[in-house]
């Protein structure tokens, strides 16, 4: 392998990822990887975010420069064993944020981190969350921030939705997109890490 310290590529065009990225300092590239996210049928939430994160890593080969490691990721609301993705309109963010009012979710990362000549490296995060009692109002004054479009659940801890947010049971930033203590573990483990800024 190289010895050049290549900064990561990610594979990912979620900016909530690449600001986490930049409060780690690490050194990264953006290289969004179109894969189809349709789930298999009696495909847990689990399975799917980590299919999907390794097709995106494995799809990325054809970007990475030699020794350069590949970072890719996939988050899910899951409601009831159902992987709740972002809502395409209205009537779908509106079906979400009713179904978590309330209630206990998971949030589900799924993550690889990769490169040719090296073993895939593929795991999930999950952490609990509760959503205090939300009413058609409350949902229809979210919607109309723009917040839950291209949100997994329709709502972003990160934002506004934060409000939403009775508490929450392990990662944080795994809500956000990203797990960074265990991303952290393993750029700890492997040769010729990417660099630092």
């Amino acid at each position: 392998m190289t010895s050049v310290a290549h900064p990561l590529l990610l594979a990912s065009a979620s900016p909530r990822r690449r600001e986490l990225l930049e409060q780690i300092q690490l050194a990264f590239e953006v290289a969004p990887m179109d894969v189809d996210e349709t789930p298999q049928p009696g495909e847990t939430p689990e399975a799917l975010v980590e299919r999907l994160a390794i097709a995106k890593a494995d799809a990325a080969r054809e970007r990475l420069a030699a020794g350069q490691w590949a970072l890719a990721a996939d988050t899910v609301v899951a409601a009831d064993g159902d992987a709740l993705g972002k809502p395409a309109d209205f009537v779908e963010a509106a079906a979400m944020l009713r179904r978590l009012s309330g209630g206990e979710h998971r949030v589900v990362s799924g993550m690889a981190l990769w490169r040719p000549g090296e073993p895939m490296r593929a795991r999930h995060v999950t952490t609990r969350v509760r959503m205090r009692d939300l009413t058609e109002g409350d949902i229809a004054a979210y919607w109309a921030t723009g917040e839950p479009r291209g949100k997994a659940g329709a709502y972003a801890i990160q934002g506004r939705g934060a409000a939403f947010v009775e508490w929450i049971e392990g990662s944080y930033t795994n809500v956000v997109g990203l797990p960074l203590f265990e991303l952290e573990a393993w750029l700890q483990e492997i040769p010729d890490p990417p660099p630092r800024v």
